[in-house]
C-alpha cells in the first residue's frame, strides 16, 4: 500500500477538529483521522475562518432566491456574501492547482454543506434547500469530482460509493501518468466494466462503444472523452438492486461447475444484499473463493473483485 500515492481529498476544517465553527469548536469525526488519515491526504478548508471572518463569530444562514442565496449574520444582518464568494473565486483554483479528488463537507453549513442547507425567506421561515456557498462554487467548478458530507459517509451504500469514486479516479490518474496506447486504454476500461456496470448500465453502453471506436479519435480527444463518462458513471449511487443484478451476471460464469447446493447459497447471498441485510462484501467473499477454484482470467482482473486493499479498509472499517 505505501508504493501508492495517497489521494488527496479536500475536508472540511471542523470536521478534523480544528476549532473553526462559530463558536470557536469543532466537529471532529474522529474516524476520519483515526481511520482515514493515515492513508488518504486531508486537505482542510474551512471558508468561513479563511476569508476572515474569525472565530467565534456571528451565526449565518442562507436567505432570499434559493438559486442566489444571500449569507447574512442571524442577529445583526450583516452582509456576508461578496466576501465569501471573493475568497472563493481566489481559492478554487489553489484547490485546483493542488489537484484534489474529492472533497467531504460540513452538512448543513451556509458555506460548506454540498446539499440540503435551510435557505430561509422574507419572514424568517426556512423554505428551500441547496448547497452553501463556497460548496456550490467547488461543484460548478469540479462537476465530476466525489463529493459527500459526513451525515452521508455514516451511511453504507454512500461511504462505498464515495470510496469507489476516489479508488476509481486514482487508477485513471495513474492510467494518465504513463505512456499509453488504445491498447492499454481498452485494457483499463475491460478491468473497469463490472464496476460501471453497478454504478450505470447505461455509461457502461457508453464507454463500450466509446473504446469501439477508439481508432477513429485523437489521444487527447479519446482520454477526454472516457474520463467525462467514466466520473459521470461513478457518481451515479451504486444500489442494491444493481450490485445484486452484477452478481446475477457474474454468476452466470460459474452456472455449468457450481452444485445446485453452492448456486442456491450464492442466491440467498445476493438475495440477502440486495435487500441490505447483508454488506456487499459476504457475497463478493464466495465468488473470489470461486474465482480461485475454478479460475476466470476474466473475473480475476475486475476492480469490482478485486479492490485495492485500501479501498476495502476504508470502505468496511469507517
Amino acid at each position: 500500500m505505501t508504493m501508492h500515492p495517497r489521494i488527496k481529498i479536500g475536508v472540511s476544517s471542523c470536521l478534523l477538529g480544528e476549532k473553526t465553527r462559530y463558536d470557536g469548536g469543532h466537529k471532529w469525526e474522529r474516524w476520519l483521522t483515526a481511520t482515514w488519515e493515515p492513508y488518504l491526504e486531508l486537505v482542510p478548508v474551512c471558508p468561513e475562518a479563511e476569508c476572515g471572518l474569525g472565530i467565534p463569530r456571528e451565526p449565518m444562514r442562507l436567505e432570499g432566491d434559493p438559486q442566489a442565496p444571500r449569507l447574512l449574520t442571524v442577529e445583526t444582518r450583516q452582509e456576508r456574501t461578496e466576501r465569501l464568494l471573493r475568497w472563493s473565486a481566489r481559492r478554487l483554483p489553489e484547490l485546483e492547482y493542488e489537484d484534489l479528488w474529492g472533497f467531504i463537507f460540513k452538512s448543513g453549513s451556509p458555506s460548506c454543506g454540498p446539499a440540503r442547507v435551510k435557505i430561509y425567506d422574507a419572514r424568517g421561515v426556512p423554505g428551500k434547500r441547496g448547497a452553501g456557498l463556497f460548496a456550490a462554487g467547488f461543484m460548478a467548478r469540479f462537476p465530476l469530482l466525489p463529493v459527500v458530507d459526513e451525515i452521508h459517509l455514516a451511511d453504507p451504500l454512500m461511504r462505498g460509493n464515495f470510496i469507489a469514486q476516489l479508488f476509481t479516479c486514482r487508477r485513471w490518474q495513474e492510467f494518465l501518468g504513463k505512456p499509453w496506447t488504445i491498447h492499454d486504454l481498452i485494457g483499463f476500461h475491460t478491468r473497469q466494466k463490472l464496476l460501471l456496470l453497478a454504478h450505470s448500465p447505461g455509461h457502461y453502453r457508453l464507454l463500450g462503444k466509446l473504446t469501439a471506436r477508439a481508432q477513429e479519435l485523437p489521444a487527447r480527444e479519446l482520454a477526454a472523452q472516457y474520463q467525462a463518462l467514466l466520473l459521470a458513471a461513478m457518481k451515479l449511487q451504486a444500489t442494491n438492486k444493481k450490485q445484486a443484478n452484477v452478481l446475477h451476471h457474474i454468476l452466470g460464469y460459474f452456472k455449468k461447475v457450481l452444485s445446485a447446493a453452492e448456486k442456491q447459497e450464492l442466491l440467498e447471498l445476493i438475495d440477502a444484499c440486495r435487500r441490505g441485510d447483508l454488506p456487499l462484501l459476504a457475497p463478493l467473499a464466495l465468488i473470489n473463493h470461486y474465482v480461485r477454484q475454478y479460475g476466470s482470467s476474466y473475473l480475476q482482473e475486475q476492480y469490482y473483485l478485486q479492490p485495492h486493499p485500501l479501498e476495502v479498509l476504508l470502505r468496511y472499517h469507517a
